[in-house]
């Protein structure tokens, strides 16, 4: 049974690969593998519900990823969110290109009656790629060291956006930005 739906950004293959590289290394030092085991993709979350009609939402990602272009990333930082999930990102920053198209992705779901909770709206959205979850607190600080020795910035571009169901992850359909496919 589905825990969820996403709308997620996804990276061109040379950014994909430096998040892939940082799961790896904290799989192998036996930090977090939760990513890997869910079949998880390197992303940022622009939206997620526990809820929601996918045939709807296909619609709407359709015309709006054929107006957007493909967006640079820089992945400048790390960080964790204070709760008990144990999770570390890449945080990136926060251009306005990044800030604009997830607003518009909003504004074209809220016109659509889609309800967004809280934390997508745009004055609350902190933008993340994840990289580690349920990390044992008492190698959080590790985790936190082997993440720091990532050469930052590390940059690329969000080419495709897509719908995913979790858990495990399942992706229901995906669009490239800029897609020229008729709505």
């Amino acid at each position: 049974m589905s825990q969820g739906y996403g709308i997620e950004l996804y990276f061109d293959p040379a950014l994909e690969n430096q998040v892939l590289k940082a799961w790896n290394v904290l799989a192998r030092r036996q930090i977090s593998t939760h990513l890997i085991e869910i079949e998880s993709r390197p992303r940022i979350t622009l939206f997620s519900t526990p809820f929601t009609d996918p045939l709807k939402l296909e619609n709407i990602v359709k015309v709006f990823a054929s107006k957007q272009e493909s967006l640079p990333i820089s992945f400048s930082s790390i960080g964790s969110f204070p709760n008990d999930h144990n999770a570390l990102f890449l945080a990136p920053t926060p251009s306005s290109a990044l800030l604009q198209c997830h607003s518009q992705l909003w504004d074209a779901m809220k016109k659509e009656g889609i309800e967004i909770g809280e934390e997508y709206r745009p004055d609350s959205w902190i933008p993340y790629c994840p990289v580690a979850e349920e990390v044992p607190k008492s190698r959080m600080a590790e985790a936190f060291t082997v993440l720091r020795d990532l050469k930052l910035p590390v940059t690329g571009y969000a080419m495709d956006i897509g719908l995913v169901e979790f858990s495990p992850v399942r992706e229901i359909f995906s669009y490239m930005l800029g897609n020229t496919v008729e709505a």
